[in-house]
């Protein structure tokens, strides 16, 4: 069971994240393929040989979701990976300059490198990743000589929010010739689930918003057109503090 529910619902990620699905339906979207998965088999039994319930297979469900969110990491280039994991252990929290440079090691990028590709902030001993509003202004992913998936990601997620869609799309249309794109959906997903078990609410609104508007920043950024995303979803609230 636990081997087909994580190969089968790798491919049926893949499919909900090149849909319209939104950031933060993925999790409830991705019980109907697992549960296709547990209902196949007349029985599933325990390691103590008792009958699986319905209640335990929704657990190793999203733990499998999980897990196949977290193994899309492989597609994404050394800077990003460096972010994702400094993400998930700090979000934006500043941080002694050691675990930076521990991390680096594990990931490649040396953080002098993060801090020219303006994406990180190291002084005095200290270092943290930049937010999306911190960000230099007047960007261009054509002349930009360190493009990240990450970086591409909180640009997007910061012009959609402050600028809208018209500007979000054209950035878009020119980091497409720069990084590939879907790996940067695949990244605005993993942030989102990130915030969401962290219960980083306002970051979690950041990236569901790019998620949910994807397709038509994508349909704007190929034909130049405007588009109107779908609102923002503000009434998420994950019940506790931002980072």
């Amino acid at each position: 069971f636990l081997a087909a529910l994580k190969k089968e619902l790798s491919n049926a990620l893949k499919a909900l994240q090149q849909g319209s699905i939104a950031p933060v339906d993925l999790a409830q979207a991705a019980i109907g393929p697992g549960m296709a998965v547990f209902s196949r088999h007349s029985k599933v039994v325990e390691p103590d040989g008792s009958d699986m319930t319905v209640r335990a297979a929704l657990t190793l469900i999203n733990q499998a979701l999980d897990e196949v969110l977290s193994e899309q990491e492989g597609d994404f280039d050394s800077d990003t990976r460096f972010c994702v994991r400094w993400f998930q252990q700090f979000g934006w929290d500043e941080q002694p300059y050691g675990r930076a440079d521990e991390l680096s090691r594990a990931t490649n990028p040396s953080v002098d490198g993060l801090v020219r590709g303006g994406i990180f902030w190291s002084r005095a001993g200290k270092a943290r990743l930049l937010e999306p509003s911190e960000l230099s202004d007047e960007w261009d992913p054509a002349t930009d000589d360190r493009v990240s998936v990450w970086e591409v990601v909180l640009r997007l997620a910061q012009a959609l929010t402050e600028q809208g869609v018209d500007e979000a799309a054209r950035l878009m249309a020119a980091a497409g010739q720069r990084v590939d794109l879907d790996a940067a959906k695949e990244l605005a997903y993993l942030l989102y689930s990130i915030c969401e078990k962290r219960k980083w609410t306002r970051s979690g609104l950041l990236f569901n918003g790019l998620g949910t508007s994807w397709t038509d920043l994508s349909a704007a950024a190929r034909t130049g057109g405007a588009l109107t995303p779908p609102p923002m979803q503000d009434a998420l609230d994950f019940s506790a503090g931002e980072e």
